[in-house]
């Protein structure tokens, strides 16, 4: 299946009935433009692997897919055959990398649904023969080295012998090679595992194979490296930023949020002064205040410890929160706005960037995207 990108222009919005007052908005606008921005600064030639794993950190793999790979990226990346196999079942029919480890016992489901898989053991490439005898189809594999992440991959003083293995035998079909860099935002670290990666790949025989050791921010700071001809991109089609090097110079991409946060007020009351509100009262109203109910809570993916530390925007006044956020919902303090039960009170959009919920709670923007995808409806605008 072909992806043209005018045709997926005109489909790629929907316009869906929704049975909760609270949901997620994401621009496909914006998708677009991340990718023709992380272009940019790509050698002509690059392939590019867009990284879709986790539900597309939480904005819904399915529906973006079809815009990423008609924007020009030419591969996807997950972390585990299930959720390759989903897309495999939303008619996505390009290449699609696992970049995890995987089941020795699950390799036969990744060569039925024509997903690739990672590979670092002697365990995979006995599986890998076991599979091809039973199948008659050679699994499609890229090999994982780790030049320092140590999670997963061959070391790099066992590569070059594990990779020789691998391309002399007659019941695998080797596609790529890959690591992962540890701390992008390290240039020391980063040449040090540069440095690994050429030792090895320079005693290798190379040709036809996707390379590929840099992920968003080496994509943006170190592009161009020898002996890489596909990059990675993940966090960046999303809009969001990972951390960089302070030493080094670099052109940083204008990226736009995709995701938006939005919920209707259900309630309007007025609470006294001196009285407390939500659980523990960790909000006393200093006076008389005007208090607005929204069906958002923990369970949809908004951290308890935000609880009376974030704002939302009104009718395009910005209300703080107040009390403790609980499972389902939470209160804004709208005094002296004017509002009725049924007004939008957006917690998230390009001016309101999840970055500033995840600096609050001393994380990264990729962990609080991942958790608003739980209960709340998705919506894919266009403008």
């Amino acid at each position: 299946m072909s992806y043209n990108f005018n045709q997926m222009r005109n489909i790629r919005q929907t316009n869906i009935n929704i049975h909760r007052d609270a949901w997620v908005e994401v621009s496909i606008s914006n998708l677009e433009h991340n990718i023709k921005e992380i272009k940019k600064n790509i050698p002509s030639g690059t392939k590019l692997l867009g990284v879709v794993k986790a539900d597309a950190y939480g904005h819904g793999a399915a529906m973006l897919c079809p815009t990423i790979l008609a924007s020009g990226v030419d591969m996807l990346g997950v972390a585990s055959i299930d959720e390759g196999v989903d897309l495999r079942q939303s008619k996505i029919k390009c290449d699609i990398l696992v970049l995890g480890a995987v089941p020795v016992w699950a390799i036969e489901t990744a060569i039925q649904n024509d997903i690739t898989i990672s590979v670092f053991t002697l365990e995979h490439l006995k599986a890998c023969e076991n599979a091809y005898k039973r199948t008659g189809i050679k699994p499609k594999v890229h090999i994982k080295i780790d030049t320092g992440m140590n999670r997963i991959g061959v070391r790099t003083e066992d590569a070059i012998e594990f990779i020789k293995k691998v391309q002399a035998s007659d019941f695998i079909d080797l596609k790529g090679i890959f690591t992962h860099l540890a701390s992008a935002e390290e240039s020391d670290l980063t040449k040090i595992q540069i440095d690994k990666w050429n030792k090895v790949l320079d005693n290798i025989n190379t040709d036809g194979l996707l390379l590929h050791i840099l992920n968003t921010a080496g994509t943006i700071c170190y592009s161009g490296l020898r002996n890489s001809n596909m990059n990675r991109i993940g966090i960046s089609l999303y809009g969001l930023y990972p951390d960089f090097p302070s030493d080094i110079e670099f052109k940083k991409p204008n990226l736009k949020q995709l995701i938006s946060l939005k919920g209707r007020i259900i309630n309007i009351h007025k609470a006294h002064k001196n009285e407390g509100i939500s659980y523990c009262h960790t909000f006393i109203a200093n006076e008389e205040k005007t208090i607005a109910t929204v069906p958002l809570g923990y369970a949809d993916g908004v951290p308890r410890k935000l609880s009376n530390k974030i704002k939302g925007v009104l009718n395009g006044v910005e209300v703080p929160q107040v009390g403790n956020i609980t499972m389902d919902q939470m209160m804004f303090d709208i005094t002296g706005v004017s509002a009725n039960a049924g007004d939008v009170i957006t917690l998230l959009d390009e001016d309101h960037p999840i970055d500033d919920w995840a600096r609050i709670l001393e994380t990264i923007n990729y962990e609080l995207t991942c958790r608003l995808k739980v209960r709340l409806p998705r919506v894919y605008t266009r403008g």
